[in-house]
């Protein structure tokens, strides 16, 4: 257990970093809505509560892991949906990429423009036919 020392004794350092840290915690608190707020009123330090925050909202490794596999299958699957607009489509397209890259899927751009092309509708066929014959998708 680590030995604390009594108020008495703090030096002028010790009473800048107590400050920090109630500056650290209530700025971090104040960031919350009341329901998150709710969950987290038991943390009493800044850097407490940054690793439960951490841990709720990026998860364990195994939680990002899941998170990882959860989206390459997304991507894998991705297609046109019958009725759905282009832009629709580039919309869920670019929000699914922009997910899997604060995850952490590395995906080249070579891969996301073949998906995309891929995907598009039937009528967009012949201008897919052209776009493939160029040489470099990136």
């Amino acid at each position: 257990m680590k030995d604390f020392k009594q108020v008495e004794n703090y030096t002028d350092d010790d009473f800048e970093r107590v400050e920090e840290q109630e500056k650290a915690l209530a700025t971090l608190t104040m960031a919350f809505s009341p329901e998150i707020a709710q969950g987290f009123r038991e943390y009493t330090s800044a850097k407490a509560l940054w690793e439960a925050l951490i841990e709720v909202y990026e998860g364990n490794e195994d939680m990002k892991q899941s998170r990882q596999d959860m989206l390459c299958q997304k991507f894998n699957m991705f297609n046109y949906v019958l009725g759905e607009t282009l832009e629709n489509q580039l919309q869920r397209f670019i929000t699914l990429t922009t997910e899997m890259s604060f995850s952490g899927v590395m995906v080249t751009r070579s891969e996301i423009n073949k998906k995309l092309l891929n995907s598009l509708p039937k009528s967009w066929d012949m201008n897919v036919s052209v776009i493939k014959k160029t040489k470099d998708l990136n």
